[in-house]
């Protein structure tokens, strides 16, 4: 897996760079408000997604690991592929996104292509109050780091994604650490 890329730039398109590393170019997908801060002939450092499909592979990048995270968070979500959840980050920051779920406004959702009001909404329910969002008292829940690191802990022990990630949201959101919000979810899971 491919999951961090440094280079220099070859070559801009408009949802697209090549950077080449090594002598070899490497096409990778970006939002448009990383793109236009690039400039041919110098050198960008990116954390990546390597999305890979039965008739083809393609690396999407990041400036930060929070947008990663926040995309991987995305297409965890089942009907949101990568080139869709890239469209999600293309309309807002992260910080506004997370702001709409967290008060579940849909309207900066459903200006990307293809998500209509009942897409919106199931992204709204499954990510709702997953990310340090200001909860209700004021005190930080769940970071997305956490969420991601603790949905990896359970895959990593055998679970799917799906029961994995059923399981969390069974777990308080006042439990924020994330190895107990692990232990809690295999509990739930009868383990």
């Amino acid at each position: 897996m491919i999951t961090h890329i440094q280079g220099i730039v070859l070559d801009k398109a408009e949802r697209s760079v090549v950077i080449v590393v090594g002598g070899l170019g490497y096409k990778v997908f970006l939002t448009g408000t990383t793109i236009e801060k690039l400039h041919k002939g110098k050198e960008i450092s990116l954390w990546t997604y390597l999305a890979v499909r039965e008739d083809s592979q393609t690396l999407y990048g990041f400036p930060d690991r929070d947008e990663l995270h926040f995309f991987e968070l995305l297409i965890s979500i089942s009907g949101i592929g990568p080139k869709t959840a890239l469209g999600i980050l293309n309309v807002s920051s992260v910080s506004n996104i997370r702001k709409a779920v967290s008060t579940g406004d849909t309207s900066h959702l459903t200006k990307v292509s293809g998500i209509g009001k009942k897409i919106a909404d199931k992204i709204v329910l499954e990510l709702k109050g997953k990310f340090g969002a200001e909860s209700a008292n004021g005190a930080d829940s769940v970071s997305l780091r956490d969420e991601v690191d603790a949905l990896e802990a359970l895959k990593a022990l055998g679970y799917g994604h799906r029961e994995a990630r059923e399981a969390l949201k069974a777990v308080e959101e006042s439990v924020t650490d994330t190895g107990e919000r692990v232990k809690r979810a295999l509990k739930s899971l009868g383990k």
